[in-house]
């Protein structure tokens, strides 16, 4: 357990590494006393600092929400992090890979919430209920902690490795289509780079829009309507590069586009 003043230490060297898109080491060799408690803080001193600058939430994402993953790193329950609007991206307008550390890019289904999700107790009949549609979703990752050597804690306070995100421009009710069995395929330049299925997150995205709504219920936070909630890849994260256009497509539920340049 961290005190209060190492923990604004660590706060503020994650988001100076953000900010000047130089990677730091990991949280748990510089100050390793980090614990998961400690990293939600961390995560949140810098949230707040980024709301009173001006950002809104747009919603949450869920991290390590595949079962190798959380064996990676040594954990039995994912993580999340905050989807800020400064992190709304387009696939219209092309994103500086030199405006971040080590990008990479994972395809998702999103959840648009249209109504508030209760919070302890949630169930995935309150999710299904609660989600107004779900729509094709291309999540950017980064790690300001450097060559992306993250263990939970370092993770966890670097906000889930959140960088921005993207959704296509299909919507599709939550009740039309089989969320577990949602095929999805990501091109890279018009090749095939990767592909997965829905149920590779936790058997169920909506198990982890759940998951959730239940965890950040602990810290007093609700997932309201209007959020977008991102339950995790259905594959790999694939690293990016200038000059490379990306396109998810979804059985079922349509596609996004992401490029990237200098």
């Amino acid at each position: 357990m961290l005190s209060d003043t190492l923990r604004a230490e660590a706060a503020a060297a994650l988001a100076d590494a953000e900010r000047t898109r130089v990677p730091i080491a990991p949280l748990r060799v510089t100050w390793p006393g980090l614990d998961v408690v400690d990293a939600y803080e961390i995560q949140l001193i810098n949230i707040r600092q980024r709301l009173a600058a001006g950002a809104g939430v747009h919603g949450h994402k869920v991290g390590l929400s595949s079962v190798a993953m959380q064996q990676m790193m040594g954990v039995d329950e994912p993580d999340y992090g905050h989807l800020l609007s400064d992190m709304a991206l387009s696939s219209d307008v092309p994103v500086r890979v030199s405006d971040y550390c080590t990008p990479r890019v994972e395809v998702e289904v999103g959840f648009i919430l249209g109504a508030t999700l209760p919070g302890e107790g949630c169930t995935e009949d309150d999710v299904i209920a609660a989600t107004e549609y779900v729509a094709p979703a291309i999540e950017l990752i980064d790690s300001r902690i450097t060559d992306w050597d993250i263990k939970i804690g370092d993770t966890i306070a670097d906000n889930a490795s959140s960088a921005g995100y993207v959704l296509g421009p299909e919507r599709v009710r939550p009740t039309d289509l089989d969320l577990r069995t949602i095929d999805a395929r990501l091109l890279c330049n018009g090749e095939q780079v990767a592909e997965g299925r829905s149920d590779a997150v936790l058997g169920n995205p909506v198990t982890a829009v759940a998951w959730l709504a239940n965890k950040v219920a602990s810290f007093g936070v609700t997932l309201e309507a209007g959020h977008v909630i991102l339950p995790g890849s259905v594959h790999r994260a694939i690293d990016v590069h200038p000059g490379e256009e990306f396109e998810a497509v979804f059985d079922g539920l349509g596609s996004v586009r992401l490029g990237f340049v200098d």
